[in-house]
């Protein structure tokens, strides 16, 4: 789990990732764990262009770094693993 508020993009997500166009993270708030907006075409997603979180203003970037608000922590890197083309395990 990455927790540099913020840090360079490079730094918190491996640039050896086998699909460099995924991004994976845990949708989870790290203020209070609510859910984050950002996901559908038309969520505010703040001035960084990430994740939104409505319930106490935590902001996040496209990389999933806290950016703004009351948020501890940047959204969870969770171990994960392309098995195939198609498919994908995390955890």
């Amino acid at each position: 789990m990455s927790t540099c508020r913020p840090c360079a993009t490079r730094k918190r997500i491996p640039t050896a990732r086998k699909k460099p166009e995924w991004l994976v993270v845990v949708g989870v708030c790290t203020h209070l764990g609510c859910i984050p907006l950002g996901q559908k075409q038309g969520d505010p997603r703040g001035p960084y262009g990430g994740w939104f979180c409505p319930c106490h203003g935590s902001i996040y970037d496209t990389s999933g770094r806290i950016r703004q608000g009351p948020a501890p922590l940047n959204l969870v890197l969770p171990p994960y693993e392309f098995t195939s083309n198609t498919a994908i395990k995390i955890g």
